[in-house]
């Protein structure tokens, strides 16, 4: 690998600023975020280019060849071989570069920039040619952008029908290693004539390829691996017919002969109908010497989902119920998938699967799945379970180095046989899964790379699949690309004669060595730019918190894998504020590597609670969508609640997070008239803008207003039902202080259900407040004292039920972590809930079929709370507000509102706090009629659906007690 020193650095940056439209980072906080991707490795880039259009693109490369300095073009860093890391100039196209060009349903393609993430355009298509999408399908698609999936020669579940990417990009736009534009496009043989006689780099580019094309294609055609699905080196096969397009050769060359500024995508049919037969099997061997069989019905897709995955899915709350298609305790299922025009014809194909399978005396059972919700079912399952392996605690990881490997399906279960033998023989745990059908068995052997030993048993595994590969006609890399992972084997693969080819190759487009250097060819060892490798190390950080189960603060931090699923931008909730900013810096990923490098010294130690590091962690609105969405579950909000109590060891507290921490005890000394003059004084005008000044409370938010009445004091006074099953009421801060109404009509609906409602006597709060401001000590005291005063009643059996989802949540998770030794902690943590799952709960088992509801047709649309959606999902909200028959119950995926308790009245958090809104939410809101109910748990929530769309929400309690068919 080049380097290049710092003085020569400066001169580049300071020749390269004056040209840019876009923004250059050189920062050490912004490269320490770009130094890693979703494999292994990690290498500090030189500085980060966020270009806002081609010319950026252009004057970087221009200006890099001038100095020397190595560029990286790359776009979500998912990568899994190490090909996005580098200590070069990375190029991140997807905060500006991501649009769709131009459309042509007619001739079926698609021209767009390269940083356009897939879902994006599969969304674009579904809105303007719903009749086509794009056949390669990588399970990243939520963050996997068009550039880098021709960077990667991306494919997916269905390859046996669309095959990589090579086989879908028609035309490129791109630029060479100076910066000189070229097309690329398929050429016929005088068109690719007159390419050569061209001046300049161009037409220099295109003579010595041609040049090289006739003295080496014999060695191209005997060397270049059979199987179809191969990715390793350079695609230099598909120039030896009378049409070329170098374009194809592009694909897989992860950015290392070209880059590329728009590309066009050929497109494909999108299916009817899809129908899935899940096979059973006894073993895996039995399910991948079946894969060959079921290849003859047909499929569209054949993916294995093995054993051990099921075993832990069943044991997951989140998963075991949605299990359904798995009956019995198979040792590994195979996911058949059908296209078809017709429900009947999809009918026909899979009986004809189960007669071809019983013909063959294969599989023990086959499970139909034809109705469209539970198709989507079982892919999401397969998808997501693949994060109850990766989340694994301790420093043995399933790691990425040997499953992009490839064999003839026929051979499948042979090489699979003998890698596990080995795997077993060297005593390392593994984990199998995905492509079946292609002979892609996805293999994650469990690694330390912290142990030297451990790193050189990873190189020997990694020898040793690669020469079962070559035994068995396959290829080393046939997905997820080439990178610092496997280009080492390329040479054993294909031999020495075509691998000095594809040296010849790279040096024809990049004879400087500048484009992503040591990623195709001349790679360095596996071993060398290791993430967590046998030197590295840790600072120690005594925790507030119990880390206990993740084995310690740095430990949770390491958990993050950098697969990038928080840079998803639509769907679901994590990251809201990276949907809006589009910034990796604003990912938990960007958080969990900041945090890890100044934890390991990559970073200096006092970055750790520096002003840098602040920044970074200050757009974490602590949603816990992470706890759930990301696949290795790296809890964020947990780990910026730690930060935050050390940040403030060694930095002042301000006025306004101490006013907002103590919240609750404010409000618990406002009521009465006191309330009424605190709120009158603070709607006027100067008091907004004074708070604006001082405090940095945005004077355009309307502040929250206090009862005079607290519920708790109202609840005193009312007689209630003195028979019936008890139920502890939770006053939380928010509905006893601020909107009783909302608690008011939680009692009166638990009352009038047939409950015996019960509100503890002491004052309690949760300590949400302070947790979410990083001051732990004072949350535990407070979460003692909840368990205090809760105990007893649990200890009866009670269940304790609140209605503001971030405080009876903390109880229901925080709790376990702040008081881990106290054995009351489990019983009340285990005992709360929201209203929605009690209710929920209580109509599953028939303890509200005597319930009159209203006949009135109401349509409700629900937005849930962030947490309600992590910890429980919004279906036991949806099952309770559908309790009146004639509701109509439509559910936003909106992710977060943006308020986010205190956040959002914060004047620098103002903007992207209405921007998170403005995303999804307040626009469903404004275009519902005024007849919707507009339904919202949480407190903040409710607010920032009436500052940014002037819609009152209503909390399901209200909306329950007022379906309610008789009101006494």
């Amino acid at each position: 690998m080049s380097t290049v020193s710092a003085e020569l650095l400066e001169d580049f940056f300071a020749a390269l600023q004056p040209r840019l439209a876009g923004t250059l980072r050189t920062d050490a906080m912004t490269r320490a975020l770009y130094a890693t991707d979703a494999s292994l490795y990690q290498m500090m880039p030189v500085g980060v280019l966020l270009p806002r259009h081609a010319d950026d693109v252009q004057a970087a490369l221009e200006e890099a060849r001038r100095f020397g300095v190595p560029v990286l073009p790359r776009g979500g860093g998912s990568s899994l071989a190490g090909q996005t890391v580098g200590e070069a100039l990375v190029i991140d196209f997807t905060p500006h570069l991501d649009a769709v060009v131009e459309l042509n349903a007619e001739e079926r393609w698609v021209r767009v920039q390269p940083g356009l993430v897939l879902d994006r355009l599969d969304r674009y298509l579904r809105a303007r040619a719903p009749h086509l999408m794009v056949g390669p399908d990588p399970a990243s698609g939520k963050r996997a952008t068009l550039g880098g999936m021709l960077g990667n020669n991306a494919t997916g579940t269905h390859s046996i029908l669309y095959g990589n990417m090579v086989r879908h990009v028609a035309a490129a736009q791109a630029l060479l290693d100076d910066g000189t534009p070229v097309r690329l496009e398929p050429l016929p043989p005088d068109a690719w004539a007159e390419r050569t006689r061209r001046a300049g780099r161009e037409g220099q580019l295109y003579r010595d390829l041609d040049a090289l094309l006739k003295a080496h294609r014999d060695v191209i055609e005997r060397d270049t691996p059979r199987h179809w699905r191969r990715n390793s080196g350079y695609r230099l096969e598909y120039l030896l017919g009378d049409e070329r397009n170098v374009a194809q050769l592009l694909c897989g060359s992860e950015g290392t002969l070209a880059v590329v500024t728009e590309l066009t995508v050929r497109l494909v049919d999108r299916p009817r109908r899809t129908a899935l037969g899940v096979v059973h099997f006894h073993t895996r061997r039995e399910a991948l010497r079946a894969v060959p069989t079921i290849l003859g019905t047909d499929p569209s897709a054949v993916e294995f989902f093995d054993g051990r995955s099921i075993r832990q899915a069943r044991r997951s709350p989140g998963f075991g119920p949605r299990l359904t298609f798995v009956t019995g305790e198979p040792g590994g299922v195979l996911i058949t998938e059908y296209y078809g025009e017709t429900e009947a014809e999809l009918t026909g194909r899979l009986q004809a699967l189960e007669d071809t399978l019983a013909r063959a005396g294969e599989g023990y059972a086959v499970v139909r799945v034809t109705d469209p919700a539970a198709v989507a079912n079982v892919w999401g399952v397969r998808t997501e379970a693949l994060g109850l392996i990766m989340s694994v605690y301790g420093d043995h990881k399933p790691v990425a180095f040997i499953e992009d490997a490839s064999v003839p399906p026929e051979h499948l279960a042979d090489y699979i046989d003998a890698l596990a033998k080995m795997l077993e023989e060297t005593r390392t745990e593994v984990v199998f899964y995905a492509h079946a059908s292609a002979g892609c068995l996805h293999v994650r052997p469990f690694i330390n790379t912290k142990d030297a030993a451990e790193v050189e048993k990873m190189r020997e595994i990694a020898l040793a699949s690669a020469e079962l590969v070559r035994k068995y006609g396959g290829a080393v890399s046939s997905e997820h690309g080439d990178g610092l992972a496997r280009s080492w084997l390329t040479p054993v693969l294909v031999g020495p004669a075509l691998y000095e080819v594809y040296r010849r190759t790279k040096q024809l487009f990049d004879p400087h060595g500048l484009l992503n250097p040591g990623k195709v060819v001349d790679a360095p060892p596996m071993t060398e730019h290791l993430r967590m490798g046998p030197d590295y190390h840790t600072l120690e950080v005594l925790t507030e918190q119990d880390f206990s189960v993740e084995g310690g603060f740095a430990r949770a931090v390491e958990l993050c894998n950098g697969n990038g699923a928080c840079r998803k931008l639509e769907g679901g909730t994590m990251c809201p504020s990276f949907m809006v900013l589009r910034d990796e810096e604003h990912t938990t990923r960007g958080r969990a590597n900041a945090l890890r490098m100044a934890l390991s010294g990559a970073l200096p130690p006092e970055t750790l609670t520096g002003r840098r590091m602040y920044e970074v962690m200050d757009l974490c609105i602590q949603c816990k969508a992470c706890k759930t969405e990301c696949p290795s579950n790296v809890d964020m909000a947990k780990l910026k609640t730690e930060w935050l109590a050390r940040y403030w060891q060694d930095n002042p507290v301000p006025a306004r997070t101490r006013l907002f921490a103590r919240l609750p005890e404010v409000a618990a000394r406002v009521h009465g008239p006191v309330a009424r003059v605190v709120n009158w004084v603070n709607r006027r005008g100067l008091t907004r803008r004074l708070l604006d000044a001082t405090l940095g409370l945005s004077r355009h938010r309307t502040l929250p207003s206090f009862a005079p009445e607290p519920f708790t004091v109202w609840f005193a006074r009312q007689r209630w039902r003195a028979d019936g099953p008890p139920v502890v009421l939770f006053p939380d801060t928010f509905h006893n202080h601020q909107h009783p109404e909302v608690a008011r009509a939680a009692a009166r609906l638990l009352d009038r259900l047939g409950y015996r409602v019960v509100v503890p006597e002491a004052r309690v709060c949760c300590g949400r407040t302070y947790l979410s401001k990083g001051f732990v000590n004072e949350a535990a005291r407070r979460a003692l004292g909840v368990v205090e005063a809760l105990y007893p009643y649990v200890a009866e059996g009670m269940p304790v039920v609140g209605l503001e989802p971030s405080c009876i949540l903390t109880l229901a998770d925080e709790f376990r972590t702040l008081l881990p030794g106290d054995p009351r902690t489990r019983r009340v943590a285990d005992a709360a809930c929201t209203l929605e799952v009690f209710l929920a709960r209580e109509a599953g088992r028939g303890a509200l079929d005597h319930v009159a509801w209203t006949d009135a047709p109401r349509r409700v649309l629900l937005h849930g709370h962030c947490h309600q959606k992590a910890l429980d999902g919004t279906g036991p909200s949806e099952r309770c507000l559908a309790l009146p028959p004639n509701y109509t119950v439509e559910t936003l995926d909106a992710g977060c509102c943006g308020m986010a308790g205190a956040f959002g009245y914060e004047k620098e958090h103002r903007a992207v706090s209405l921007a998170m809104a403005e995303r999804v939410l307040a626009p469903a809101v404004r275009a519902a009629g005024e007849e919707t109910l507009i339904v919202a748990a949480g407190t903040s929530c409710r607010a920032q659906i009436h500052d940014v769309a002037g819609r009152t929400a209503l909390h399901p309690a209200q909306v329950l007690l007022d379906a309610l068919a008789t009101r006494a």
